[in-house]
């Protein structure tokens, strides 16, 4: 399972995980509850492997957001909610991002990304972090 097939969907809580393709959208299996949903081009959707953070000098990809994450929480839940203040969730995230842009990454965002590594985390999907990079052997470098 890789980010590509993890989705957001406006309006919608939580992350849904694309099941099947249709002719005019495909199937998606909530995370939270299970439920599938049918999504069609109309909703707003994005993926996970293509939102990335601000910081001071790039954007930085979900993906190694979500590695900085784990590696702190050694793979297991956050030690905060995402339900916590404000203050909370801005000094939690600096910590694992410290050059993160605080006038371009606002607290609702801090909460759903800690909201998708939790889920992330419960429905064992971290491998889903290392899938999609290259590995570039010793014969390549050349």
């Amino acid at each position: 399972m890789s980010l590509d097939k993890i989705l957001s969907i406006s309006g919608k809580p939580g992350l849904f995980e694309i099941v099947a393709q249709t002719r005019s959208g495909f199937i998606a299996q909530s995370l939270i509850d299970q439920k599938k949903i049918s999504v069609n081009i109309h909703n707003n959707i994005s993926v996970l492997s293509e939102i990335a953070v601000y910081t001071l000098t790039e954007e930085l990809p979900l993906r190694e957001v979500f590695k900085k994450i784990r590696d702190k929480e050694n793979a297991q839940q956050t030690s905060i909610s995402h339900k916590d203040s404000k203050d909370t969730l801005e000094e939690y995230f600096f910590e694992i991002l410290p050059d993160y842009d605080e006038d371009r990454v606002y607290a609702s965002d801090i909460k759903k990304i800690i909201q998708w590594y939790n889920l992330l985390q419960k429905h064992d999907m971290l491998g889903a972090l290392e899938e999609g990079e290259e590995v570039v052997t010793a014969d390549e470098e050349e």
